[in-house]
């Protein structure tokens, strides 16, 4: 594939990132549309011009400040829009010009605004992930990674598992430690990546928010009291899942050589 096909792709996830950057800071605010006003400083309002709103490079130009008012930009929209870029150049590696770059390109673009807004605010919007669940389904009718009964099988276990988990939680201990917005994202999961996706889904997100639960808790001192969102691991865990599926496979048939089963 020629070395421009990647550039454009990577652009294109740039530019796609600065305006989930605006999706990310208006969805919560029920108030707010995501389409106007267009893009304007946060702090003094500010509208900016185009040469302002240049993914990365304007940043870096203006110092991380508001050229109006010199208040601070925070690093999160560089961040964000190098993380859509880098992830738009690794969909396009795996699928080259297809209907599953445009497919899972729009899934990791919705995953990347459902770990701002979790973090911030601790929520997942319903309506990020409920249609993300159609869309995921639907798709799979024309999906050649995944067929329409493994999206379908993956929705019901998805949904399935993690409500049992939290039924069990709060049975026990008589506090709700998972919100139904994790349980409608890993059903979002299992539509776009199937059923076969969500053992590894959930163990990776499970370990790596329980180190960073562990680290959280040392450091605040909090003990038990510190909440954690999990939405951004059962997201990572489903970028990682497909990023490197293929060894994943590989990995876990090894496993089962090694095991004699």
């Amino acid at each position: 594939m020629e070395p421009a096909f990647y550039l454009l792709a990577t652009l294109f996830g740039a530019v796609v990132g600065s305006f989930l950057n605006v999706v990310i800071l208006r969805l919560p605010n029920e108030e707010a549309s995501i389409v106007f006003p267009g893009s304007h400083c946060p702090q003094c309002q500010a509208p900016l011009h185009w040469y302002d709103n240049i993914p990365v490079l304007s940043y870096l130009v203006l110092g991380g400040r508001c050229r109006a008012c010199r208040g601070r930009i925070s690093s999160q929209y560089p961040l964000v829009e190098m993380a859509m870029a880098a992830l738009s150049a690794l969909l396009f590696q795996r699928f080259g010009p297809s209907f599953e770059f445009g497919l899972y390109f729009l899934f990791f673009a919705t995953l990347l605004v459902i770990i701002f807004i979790d973090i911030h605010h601790q929520i997942i919007p319903d309506s990020i992930s409920l249609p993300g669940i159609l869309i995921g389904f639907a798709a799979s009718f024309g999906n050649d990674l995944v067929s329409w009964q493994q999206s379908g099988l993956g929705i019901l276990c998805g949904g399935g598992l993690l409500y049992a988990v939290a039924y069990g939680y709060y049975a026990i201990t008589g506090r709700e430690g998972m919100g139904g917005g994790d349980i409608k994202l890993l059903a979002m999961i299992g539509a776009f990546l199937g059923w076969q996706s969500l053992l590894f889904v959930v163990f990776s997100s499970s370990l790596t928010g329980s180190l960073v639960g562990v680290v959280a808790m040392v450091k605040l001192g909090k003990r038990g009291q510190t909440r954690i969102p999990y939405g951004p691991f059962l997201a990572l865990g489903a970028i990682s899942y497909l990023l490197c599926q293929r060894q994943i496979d590989q990995l876990w048939h090894w496993y089962l050589a090694a095991s004699g089963l």
